[in-house]
């Protein structure tokens, strides 16, 4: 998608689809020059009563008297002329981007400098607006001969002209940049997740991580292979690719853009690119979305392409421990002892809670970067769903600072999470009778066990964890992943350079 900033005024544009926010009671700036320049033909339609000035509401004027422009659509902005809470403005973002996909029209301008939303700039504004539309318009039809009717409407919107002044414009750009490289990289981890298990194994997602960073002269990609982490004694990783006939992999992508010594912050993704279960075999009702185990992966190669194309000022290193956990006469059973990096022992009672045991490893791992901090994504536990539904990401952490830091950013960029206790009533949950610790702590309290389970192996630096296993796909009919906590931890990024 093209996105241009255009100073202009929006009753002078000649273009297919012209877009603007409505009050009931007063007319913005925009709408009350159209008004004016077709002889009141704006106002008059507003008073049929055809419009529901709800935000989340729209009308769409298919011929408007003397204008220049082909189409009109109206966005509701409310009875007054307040400004939008961030609810209201997600929906008429929503509607917004669900309009421009049902008009077909190759380009549409918004009056951008219209919309107004309560403790907002117009460069956020800008940004979620950018972002609302990017990930309207992403499809997933690589593997389809026909992609149909509908396809080919959604495809129709080439070009996106944002209208400002001199006054607003520089704003509007910036919200702009943003929106695009926070909405680009939220697609790519898509992508990603979309993928196929047979496609998107751990050495596909090597190979995209060796990609990258031939492209950036800032990042630096290295791979470590079985080997080289059996020598470093990461026997609780490579327990779980024991099974499967792909080798697993640690990816570190390394982006060196900030003060020289500065310590860098470390993005660890979960990539289990298809789980099974292992020995402890899941039901096979629903399996197939088991290749959106590795969305936690996903999300960092979606922050990575994001601040390469934002430069941002900062050293950030993106991780990715990739495996596949697959059953067979090598993989591990229920039962199992394995010692982890960290020389600590762990019992497997469940081959299915397989994320906690590669990361567990990548994260004593980290700690050779002597890291500012740590943040784990990974969709790790069903039971953040059964907390937490499909709306929110489940958030846990030994530092109150980088939980606060993640929980600001989470509000800020419209990528909601939830903080989760621990404490050491939790962690006894963990004892073994054989090993130092058990990879599951009974059926409560699951997500925070599996919390505490990862803390045990991130004493050396502040860490946070994520749980996105609500969050990072959606099922039925709608299924595909969703590219969250993407905008989130951009927004965290983004948040450190001006602290």
């Amino acid at each position: 998608m093209e996105f241009v900033v255009k100073n202009g005024t929006a009753e002078k544009q000649k273009t297919a689809c012209l877009i603007i926010g409505v009050h009931k009671k007063t007319l913005p700036a925009s709408a009350t020059a159209i008004d004016s320049s077709t002889e009141g033909y704006l106002s008059g339609v507003l008073k049929r009563g055809d419009l529901d000035f709800t935000p989340g509401h729209s009308l769409m004027l298919l011929h408007t008297h003397h204008a220049p422009f082909e189409r009109l659509l109206l966005l509701a902005m409310g009875d007054s002329d307040k400004p939008l809470t961030e609810a209201e403005f997600k929906k008429l973002t929503g509607n917004l981007a669900s309009q421009l996909k049902a008009v077909k029209s190759k380009e549409a301008s918004v009056a951008i400098t219209d919309i107004a939303v309560e403790g907002k700039s117009l460069q956020w504004i800008t940004r979620q607006l950018v972002e609302a539309i990017e990930y309207a318009f992403y499809q997933f039809t690589q593997f389809k001969n026909d992609t149909g009717k509908d396809a080919l409407s959604a495809n129709s919107l080439k070009k996106v002209v944002l209208l400002a002044d001199r006054k607003t414009a520089d704003e509007v750009k910036a919200g702009l940049a943003q929106g695009q490289a926070i909405g680009n990289g939220r697609n790519i981890a898509r992508t990603l997740g979309n993928l196929p298990g047979n496609i998107c194994h751990p050495t596909y997602l090597a190979d995209e991580a060796k990609a990258l960073a031939k492209n950036h002269t800032r990042l630096t990609t290295r791979i470590l292979n079985e080997k080289q982490m059996a020598d470093l004694g990461m026997g609780s990783l490579l327990s779980v690719s024991a099974g499967s006939e792909q080798e697993a992999c640690l990816i570190c992508m390394e982006f060196k853009n900030g003060k020289r010594g500065a310590k860098p912050l470390v993005l660890l993704g979960k990539g289990i690119t298809f789980d099974t279960g292992g020995i402890s075999l899941k039901p096979g009702a629903a399996m197939d979305e088991m290749k959106f185990d590795m969305c936690g992966a996903a999300s960092v190669f979606g922050v990575m392409n994001a601040i390469l194309d934002l430069d941002l000022p900062l050293n950030v290193i993106g991780m990715v421990a990739a495996a596949e956990n697959m059953p067979s006469g090598k993989a591990s059973r229920p039962g199992d002892i394995v010692t982890s990096m960290s020389g600590k022992t762990i019992e497997i009672l469940n081959t299915d809670a397989e994320g906690r045991l590669v990361l567990c490893d990548a994260l004593t791992y980290a700690e050779r970067y002597k890291p500012e901090a740590v943040v784990d994504i990974a969709t790790l536990t069903g039971a953040c769903i059964v907390a937490l539904g499909h709306h929110t990401t489940g958030l846990l952490s030994n530092n109150e600072p980088l939980a606060d830091d993640l929980l600001n950013a989470s509000k800020e960029a419209m990528d909601n999470a939830w903080q989760l206790p621990m404490g050491e009533e939790y962690t006894q949950q963990l004892d073994s009778n054989f090993a130092d610790l058990a990879n599951i702590g009974g059926p409560s309290a699951g997500t925070i066990t599996a919390a505490c389970f990862l803390a045990r192996f991130a004493e050396a630096y502040p860490w946070a964890h994520l749980d996105i296993a609500g969050t990072a796909w959606k099922s039925g009919k709608e299924k595909g992943a969703t590219g969250r906590p993407v905008p989130m931890l951009v927004q965290f990024l983004l948040n450190r350079i001006n602290n």
